[in-house]
């Protein structure tokens, strides 16, 4: 069964976190409420999250203060954190979101389509990363395995197949997803997928070369 991702929200109004949820519900993730950045930075402590989206205007510890926190923790710093704000900003304001670390900032009222397309992107990357995490812990053990049981042949064969089926399986939708990213131009998705491709690409050598005969010279 498939994890389902989680997604955490952070704004002081109740009334804007509730059309968050209205527009990101179509996503079937789990969504996480915040109403102050120490409430964020408390719920970040025990789980993992695919995206925030983060208010910018907040009492108290503000969306930059909040995202400087997020940012300087190693646990929570690969987090893309999407900034949402209502103030009629200059280039000044939306550079100092992008230093605090946002991958996108976005202004109210925004357009509830593009706002789930763009979470839905970080959806898809945090679940190939999952993915991508299982089959290397897959690999390690198929490893260790390997050292201790080096006679098992048939079993060794066996496991070494289907954990190059299940990478397969997360190589091609990467592929996709690579490709849907591509027409969409977002520059920080863009990164992190080929970030993931150059990981599915050195877990896929390793793999390749537990192979029998990998590595052997030809007679």
């Amino acid at each position: 069964m498939v994890q389902k991702a989680k997604i955490l929200l952070v704004d002081d109004r109740p009334e804007n976190l509730l059309a968050l949820e209205a527009i990101l519900s179509a996503l079937d993730q789990t969504l996480v409420r915040a109403s102050s950045g120490e409430e964020a930075l408390k719920a970040l402590l025990t789980d993992d999250f695919a995206v925030i989206l983060l208010d910018v205007q907040m009492p108290g510890m503000d969306g930059f203060e909040t995202a400087a926190h997020i940012k300087r923790r190693e646990r929570t710093r690969d987090i893309p954190i999407i900034f949402l704000t209502a103030i009629n900003h200059g280039p000044h304001h939306t550079f100092r979101g992008y230093a605090a670390g946002a991958v996108d900032y976005i202004s109210k009222p925004f357009d509830p389509w593009v706002l789930r397309a763009k979470v839905s992107v970080f959806v898809d990357l945090y679940m190939k990363n999952c993915q991508l995490r299982e089959q290397a812990a897959l690999l390690r053990l198929q490893l260790d395995g390997g050292r201790q049981n080096v006679g098992e042949t048939k079993e060794s064969a066996g496991l070494l197949a289907e954990l190059s089926a299940r990478l397969a399986a997360v190589e091609e939708q990467a592929e996709a997803l690579s490709k849907q990213l591509d027409e969409s131009a977002d520059a920080a998705a863009v990164a992190t997928a080929a970030h993931l491709e150059r990981k599915l690409t050195g877990l896929r050598r390793a793999l390749d070369a537990l192979e029998p005969g990998a590595g052997t010279p030809a007679s």
